[in-house]
């Protein structure tokens, strides 16, 4: 299998004339199309049958990413839009934590044509027929029940009041977030689906100020950052799903818009980046309370930029590290082998 990359187009839909482009290289060959609708872009494309209908008159499937499945149920069904085949993520759709450590779990769902292809059961199968991919024929036991108890006490109508939820959280996000970071990409009606891509690039163009720095000032707010540099680098995609009420998006707006103030400072000349309290965030308790505090900004900016963080306040064990650089040069902890002799 080849993989050959799609391009964009620049309101971050489909570039339509390269998928044609490419349809027509490879028609020979071409075996399918993986789409993430909606899109990783934070919109649900409009054009999505036609890039499906393309597909399939070239002789192709079309496999469904199903990461945001969240924008999906009660809402939609992807084989109803086109698709042949789509992995069901359980994390944040139905309520399994994203990330983790892995591997993925969740069902693989295919059109009646392709069940012939489907795996089979590694307890039964033969020789060339079925074969297994997994174990276990459904999965995980420690993951999968969670899941089901999720969708049995939901039901239909509460897995669709989650869904919209989750849409409106995201659209609550991007529209008070707009003025102060713009949205990088918009559906029709100039709404998000599940997702909104917060773009710093001219911020930082600007001020020197980088996604990365507000991403790590977030921690002195309480916060886990939203994904960074995915899928457009210099940019942060919030995706609040239906977990948070009001006023924990709102905490989280507030501390956005107190960041954007102090790279306000930064572009005024209040201090350099390189002596803001962006570029030296997260904050740790022993550098706030240290008698030799020679920084530019005040020690309670560092720590409690908005009040009601002198209620409740969580202090980082550790303040900025050079992650790229820990990435590029491993250095293993583990002591040395002749310990375990011992």
């Amino acid at each position: 299998m080849k993989v050959v990359v799609v391009a964009t187009a620049p309101d971050g839909s489909i570039d339509h004339a390269d998928l044609n482009a490419k349809i027509e290289a490879h028609k020979d060959a071409l075996s399918a199309i993986m789409i993430t609708y909606p899109s990783t872009h934070g919109v649900y494309d409009a054009d999505v049958r036609e890039v499906c209908d393309a597909v399939h008159a070239a002789g192709g499937q079309v496999y469904v990413d199903g990461a945001n499945l969240n924008a999906l149920v009660g809402l939609a069904q992807p084989g109803k839009f086109g698709g042949d085949v789509s992995h069901l993520n359980l994390h944040k759709t139905f309520c399994i934590p994203h990330g983790g450590g892995g591997p993925g779990v969740g069902p693989v769902a295919a059109k009646a044509h392709l069940a012939p292809f489907m795996p089979g059961n590694a307890a039964t199968w033969t020789e060339g027929n079925d074969v297994p991919i997994s174990a276990s024929r459904f999965g995980s036991a420690g993951v999968l029940p969670i899941s089901w108890a999720y969708v049995k006490l939901m039901g239909a109508e509460g897995l669709t009041e989650a869904t919209k939820s989750a849409l409106l959280a995201a659209n609550y996000v991007a529209a008070r977030l707009n003025e102060y970071f713009p949205v990088l990409y918009t559906g029709e009606g100039g709404l998000v689906a599940h997702e909104c891509i917060l773009d710093l690039r001219g911020l930082t163009a600007r001020t020197g100020v980088t996604a990365e720095d507000v991403a790590k000032r977030l921690i002195d707010y309480g916060f886990h950052a939203p994904t960074l540099a995915f899928p457009v680098a210099g940019t942060l995609m919030v995706e609040p799903t239906e977990s948070e009420d009001l006023a924990e998006i709102d905490r989280f707006i507030d501390a956005m818009i107190t960041i954007r103030k102090e790279i306000d400072q930064v572009a005024n000349g209040d201090f350099a980046v390189e002596n803001s309290p962006l570029r030296h965030a997260p904050h740790t308790a022993s550098a706030v309370v240290s008698s030799d505090w020679t920084r530019q900004y005040p020690r309670e900016q560092a720590a409690f930029p908005v009040h009601h963080l002198k209620q409740d306040k969580y202090f980082p064990p550790v303040g900025r590290i050079d992650g790229a650089g820990g990435d590029r040069n491993l250095i293993c902890s583990c002591p040395p082998i002749e310990e375990f002799a011992n």
